[in-house]
Parts: structure tokens; sequence; C-alpha cells
């Protein structure tokens, strides 16, 4: 329900990107760019779930100090494990978004 161009999509974008900015002053005291990965499943502009974290992983990228790294269409097999992998290994991420509860397990656990 939206009224005066205000609905719960913008609250919620906007309190999301509230906390998150609220740590990043502490994060940026320690290293030169939070490096931020989001995984999904299927394409990015889907009109449903992977677009709404899509759009999250937008606002995020314009903060300073954040790098946003993406993958899209990323399998729930051993496909992500390697993402994730190569996120943290080659790209450098500190923190993942694997978008997909197929994701959590085994692969998250293993690679966590």
């Amino acid at each position: 329900m939206a009224f005066d161009g205000f609905s719960r999509r913008k609250f919620l974008e906007g309190t999301a990107a509230a906390a998150l900015a609220g740590t990043l002053p502490v994060q940026m005291a320690f290293a030169k760019d939070l490096i931020v990965g989001f995984i999904y499943v299927g394409p990015k502009d889907d009109y449903g779930y992977n677009q709404a974290h899509a759009e999250g992983a937008a606002i995020v990228k314009s903060m300073s100090g954040v790098k946003v790294l993406e993958e899209e269409k990323v399998a729930e097999t051993l496909d992500v494990q390697k993402t994730m992998q190569s996120m943290i290994e080659l790209d450098g991420a500190t923190l993942l978004f694997p978008t997909s509860f197929g994701y959590f397990d085994p692969h998250m656990l293993r690679v966590a």
C-alpha cells in the first residue's frame, strides 16, 4: 500500500541502505574497499526475487568505498561453490549474498 509516494518497498530499501551505511565507517577504518558479492540463481531482470536483490545491490554499489561483484544464472550445484570461492580468492570479496535458498545446504556450509 503506497501513499504520498511512500511504499513498503521504499521503506525497506531505505532502512537496509541506512543499516549497511552505519556499518561501513568501521569497515573502512580497516580496509581500502569493502568488496561484496551477489550471486543470483537466475537472471537479474526476472521481475521477481533476483531483480529485488539486484536493486539492493545497485544501492550498495552507489556507496563510496564499496565494490560490488555480481554473478547471475548460477545453478544450485557445485557451480555456486566455485563462484563463491572465485569471488573470495580472486576478487577479494569479504561479504557474500548468495541469494537462493538452494545455495545454503551444502554449498554455503562447505565454503564457510
